[in-house]
C-alpha cells in the first residue's frame, strides 16, 4: 500500500503532464500581465475569508485546479501596474534554472553534494568581486536573502574587529554598530539577535535629505565609547528601503578607517548599481567596503531568494564561523571554496548560482546595466510627474527606483493629511488595479512605490495619479 502511494507521487508520466500544464498556465499569464491585459494586479481578499477559501479547498477543491487558483489569488508583479515592494518580476528562464535546483536538490555546504552549482557559484562571486572593485583576495559566498546575508557580515565584523573572541569565549562586554536611523529593519534586528541590545544599536540621525548625517559620526562614536561600549561596525545603506536614498559611502569609508572599524554595505537593493554605467555613482566609495550584500532577487530579475555576501578579504570570509564538523568537513591546507557550507550560517541551500550564471550566460552583463538603469529611469520620470501635478507632493528627488510622494489637500493638519494618504492606499488595495505601499517619515505618512517592472511607461504613472484623484476625492 505504502509503496503503492510513493510510486504514484514519483511517477513521471504525472510529473510530465503536470508540468506542461503548468508551463502553459504560466505563460498565458505572462503573456496576459506583461502586457497588461487585464486590469487588476492584486485581487484583494481579507486575511479571514482567504484562509477560509484555502481551508474549504484542502478539503473539497479539485486537486486539478489547484495551481491556477494559487496564481489567481496572489499579486501578479509581472504587470506594469505592480508598483509595490522590492521584488523583482524574475526573468521566465530563472523560472526553469529554479526547477532543475528544487529537482536535483543537491546542496552545496560540501562539493561531493553540489560539484556543478559550488564551481558556477564560484565564478558568479569573482564576477560580482570585480565589478565592485575588490581585488584579487576577495571572496564570498550567495546566501539566502539580505537578512541572513546582513546578520553574516556583522558576525564577521565581530570576529574580525572586536577585542575578545566572542565566538569562543561568549560576550564579555558590551559591542556596537552604527548605523542610520533609516536602515533597513534587518540591521536592527542582527544586532538584537547577536545580544547587542538597545546600547548597541547606534543610531545616527539623518539629513534633510534622508541619508546618515556623516557630521555626526564622530560625536556619535565619542559618546558611545564614553559609555563603555566597543563600538566593531558602520553600515552604510545603498540604500535605505524606505526612502531609496543612498548614504555616502565614501565618507564612511574614511571614517572607519580611521577609527579601524568594520564598513559594511547593505546593498541589497541598490547593490545592483555596480553594474549601471548610469548610476555607478550611487555607490561611489563602496570598493572600500569591508563587506558588500548585493540581492540578486531585487534588481537582477531573479527568484527569490538569493543573495551575494561579498569581502574584501577572503579570510574573513572564511573565518566567521570556524568550527568542526568531522562527518562533513575534512581539514585542508588550501582554501577549500568548493566546501561553501564552512562559510554559510546555513548548511543546506538551493542551488541558488544557477539563476545568476544562466542570466550571464544567456544575455551578458549588459542586461543588468538594462534593467537597473531602465528602472532608476523610471523613478526619476515618475517623480517629474508628481512635481508637475498640483495636490502632489515629493518627499525628496529620488536617486533610485524608490519615489515617496503624497497627496495634499489645503488646509488640513498633519494627522488629517496622513488620514487621507492612508485612506487612499487602503482604497487602491481594495480596488486592485495598482499595488503601491507606503512609508512614515518624520512622522509624515507619504504613498511610496517601486519601479521593479522594467514594462511599466509613463502611460501607467499617469492612470495611477488620476486613480489617486478619483480616491481622494471620494
Amino acid at each position: 500500500m505504502h509503496k503503492k502511494l510513493l510510486e504514484q507521487v514519483y511517477n513521471t508520466s504525472n510529473f510530465n503532464a503536470n508540468g506542461h500544464e503548468l508551463i502553459d498556465q504560466l505563460t498565458s499569464h505572462l503573456e496576459d500581465k506583461l502586457n497588461g491585459n487585464s486590469r487588476n494586479t492584486i485581487q484583494w481578499n481579507n486575511p479571514a475569508n482567504e484562509l477560509q477559501f484555502w481551508k474549504d479547498f484542502l478539503k473539497n477543491g479539485d486537486s486539478k485546479n489547484l495551481f491556477q487558483e494559487i496564481n489567481q489569488r496572489t499579486t501578479h508583479i509581472h504587470h506594469p501596474n505592480y508598483l509595490g515592494h522590492q521584488v523583482s518580476p524574475p526573468a521566465p528562464i530563472t523560472a526553469l534554472t529554479s526547477l532543475l535546483s528544487s529537482l536535483l536538490n543537491n546542496g552545496t555546504a560540501v562539493y561531493e553534494m553540489g560539484m556543478s552549482s559550488n564551481a558556477i557559484e564560484r565564478i558568479i562571486i569573482e564576477f560580482i568581486c570585480d565589478k565592485i572593485g575588490f581585488n584579487d583576495i576577495a571572496d564570498g559566498f550567495l546566501t539566502s536573502g539580505g537578512t541572513l546575508a546582513n546578520l553574516t557580515a556583522i558576525l564577521s565584523a565581530r570576529k574580525a574587529v572586536s577585542k575578545k573572541n566572542v565566538w569562543r569565549d561568549g560576550s564579555q562586554n558590551q559591542l556596537g554598530i552604527m548605523v542610520s536611523e533609516e536602515a533597513h529593519y534587518c540591521v536592527d534586528r542582527a544586532a538584537r539577535i547577536m545580544g547587542l541590545g538597545n546600547q548597541g544599536i547606534i543610531k545616527v540621525p539623518v539629513t534633510n535629505e534622508y541619508n546618515i548625517n556623516t557630521d555626526l559620526l564622530d560625536s556619535k562614536l565619542k559618546e558611545a565609547q564614553q559609555k563603555g561600549i566597543e563600538v566593531f561596525a558602520i553600515i552604510g545603506s545603498a540604500p535605505s528601503t524606505a526612502t531609496g536614498i543612498f548614504d555616502d559611502l565614501e565618507y564612511i569609508a574614511k571614517f572607519a578607517k580611521e577609527h579601524s572599524i568594520w564598513f559594511h554595505v547593505d546593498g541589497a537593493h541598490g547593490g545592483a548599481g555596480i553594474f549601471s554605467k548610469k548610476y555607478r555613482h550611487t555607490l561611489n566609495g563602496i570598493q572600500h567596503a569591508d563587506s558588500v550584500v548585493i540581492d540578486g532577487h531585487k534588481m537582477m530579475m531573479m527568484p527569490a531568494l538569493t543573495t551575494a555576501l561579498l569581502f574584501k578579504d577572503e579570510s574573513n570570509a572564511k573565518a566567521t564561523f570556524s568550527q568542526k564538523a568531522d562527518y562533513l568537513l575534512s581539514d585542508s591546507e588550501h582554501e577549500d571554496w568548493y566546501n561553501s557550507g564552512k562559510r554559510t550560517f546555513e548548511c543546506t541551500k538551493n542551488m541558488m548560482g544557477i539563476h545568476w550564471f544562466t542570466l550571464l550566460k544567456l544575455y551578458g552583463e549588459e542586461v543588468f546595466d538594462a534593467n537597473v538603469t531602465l528602472l532608476y529611469d523610471l523613478g526619476s520620470l515618475f517623480a517629474d510627474i508628481i512635481e508637475a501635478e498640483p495636490n502632489f507632493e515629493l518627499a525628496l528627488r529620488p536617486m533610485s527606483n524608490i519615489v515617496c510622494f503624497r497627496y495634499v489637500l489645503p488646509n488640513l493638519n498633519i494627522d488629517e493629511q496622513n488620514g487621507v494618504n492612508i485612506k487612499i492606499r487602503q482604497q487602491l488595495l481594495e480596488d486592485g488595479e495598482f499595488y503601491i505601499v507606503q512609508t512614515k517619515l518624520k512622522n509624515v505618512h507619504f504613498l511610496r512605490i517601486t519601479v521593479m517592472n522594467p514594462f511599466t511607461t509613463e502611460e501607467h504613472f499617469k492612470a495611477l495619479i488620476t486613480k489617486i484623484k478619483a480616491l481622494a476625492l471620494h
